[in-house]
C-alpha cells in the first residue's frame, strides 16, 4: 500500500436518503417519522423560484423544532446553487439561525474545487462568530460535465468535505445525453449508460476517504428498477442510495443492508485470520477457500456496516417538538 493514505471521513449511515422539498412543510414530520437514515431538506431543484424564500424560512424552523438527531437521523439542507443569487443566504440565515442543529449542507452542481472552499468559507466564519461548537459537515453533488472532469481535484477541496453524490438527472442534461430518464437504463444503449460515470465518482470518493452516495431512481411507481439501480451502486462500492418518494426508503434499507449470512461470514473470517495470526501465519482456509489481509479489510466494511445499523435500529424517543 502507497505510504500516502487518506484516512475516511467521519461514518454516517447512510444507506437511504429522503429529499424534501423545504417548501412542503407538511412533509417534515412525516420525514422525521420514517425510516430514512439521511433527510436532506431541499432548497434547491425541488422549490419553484417563488418560493425559495418561504421554503428557506421552513426548513430553518424545522431544524429548530424538530430533534432530528434524537431520531437517529443526518440532516442536511441542501443549497441552491452558487451560481444564483439565493446561495449566500441559503449559507447565511441556515447557518446563523439554526447551524447548531444541521449535521451537512449539500453543495448542487459543483464545477470546480474552488466552489466548495467558498461554502467552507462561510461556514467557517459563521461558526466562529455564532459559536457553533461541533463543525458542519459539507457535501456534494457531481452532476455536470465539468464536476466529472474534476472530480479527483474536487475530492480533495475541504477538510470538511464528507461525501460525493452521483447525480443522474443533471449530469446528462450538461452532458446532453439523449434520455429522459432519471437513472433508469436507456434502451438505445448496450449496457449501462452510467457505468463509467458511477465508477469515476467512487474511485475518487474512496481514494480521498470519501464516502459515495447515489442519486435519485426518478419512477417511483417501479420499485424493481429502482431496486436494479441500488444494487448496481452497492456492487460499485456506493453507501446509500436517495428517496425521492417514501416508497423508497425501504428499497434502499434493504438493498444495502448487508445480509445477516453475509455478515455472519465476514466475522467468520476475521475470527479465522486472528486464530492464524496467533499461530504466526498470515493467511488461513475458511469454506475450502484462502482468505488473507484483503480479506479481512473486506469483512470489516461489512461488520463496521452491520454495527452501525444495529445502532440505528435501537430504540427511538417518541416524536416530539423541541423548540430551541
Amino acid at each position: 500500500m502507497s505510504l500516502t493514505r487518506h484516512e475516511p471521513v467521519k461514518p454516517r449511515l447512510q444507506r437511504s436518503e429522503l429529499a424534501v422539498p423545504g417548501s412542503q412543510p407538511a412533509m417534515f414530520p412525516k420525514a422525521l417519522a420514517s425510516e430514512a437514515d439521511y433527510v436532506f431538506l431541499d432548497l434547491e431543484d425541488a422549490v419553484a423560484p417563488a418560493d425559495k424564500e418561504q421554503a428557506r424560512k421552513n426548513v430553518i424552523a424545522a431544524l429548530l423544532e424538530f430533534d432530528w438527531r434524537a431520531r437517529g437521523k443526518t440532516v442536511c439542507v441542501r443549497l441552491n446553487g452558487i451560481d444564483t443569487h439565493y446561495m449566500y443566504r441559503d449559507v447565511v440565515d441556515v447557518v446563523e439561525q439554526a447551524g447548531h442543529r444541521l449535521d451537512v449542507l449539500l453543495v448542487p452542481k459543483v464545477g470546480v474545487p474552488a466552489d466548495v472552499y467558498l461554502v467552507d468559507a462561510l461556514l467557517t466564519q459563521i461558526e466562529t462568530a455564532r459559536g457553533i461548537p461541533t463543525p458542519i459537515g459539507i457535501e456534494i453533488l457531481i452532476e455536470t460535465a465539468l464536476g466529472l472532469a474534476n472530480v479527483e481535484s474536487i475530492a480533495q477541496a475541504s477538510r470538511r468535505l464528507e461525501a460525493m453524490h452521483f447525480g443522474v438527472a443533471d449530469l446528462a442534461a450538461s452532458l446532453r445525453a439523449r434520455t429522459v430518464s432519471i437513472g433508469g437504463p436507456n434502451p438505445d444503449y448496450p449496457g449501462d449508460q452510467w457505468h463509467a460515470a458511477l465508477s469515476r465518482v467512487v474511485t475518487a470518493c474512496r481514494a480521498f476517504g470519501l464516502r459515495a452516495i447515489d442519486g435519485p431512481y426518478g419512477d417511483f411507481k417501479d420499485p424493481e428498477g429502482y431496486r436494479a439501480a441500488a444494487r448496481r451502486a452497492a456492487a460499485l462500492g456506493y453507501e446509500g442510495k436517495w428517496a425521492i418518494h417514501p416508497s423508497q426508503i425501504a428499497l434502499a434499507n434493504d438493498v444495502f443492508t448487508p445480509p445477516a449470512g453475509e455478515v455472519e461470514r465476514a466475522r467468520r473470517i476475521l475470527h479465522a485470520l486472528d486464530e492464524a495470526a496467533r499461530q504466526g501465519r498470515g493467511a488461513a482456509q475458511l469454506d475450502g477457500r484462502m482468505i488473507d489481509a484483503a480479506s479481512a479489510r473486506m469483512a470489516q466494511n461489512i461488520v463496521e456496516i452491520a454495527a452501525a445499523i444495529a445502532a440505528r435500529a435501537s430504540p427511538s424517543p417518541p416524536l416530539a417538538a423541541t423548540r430551541v
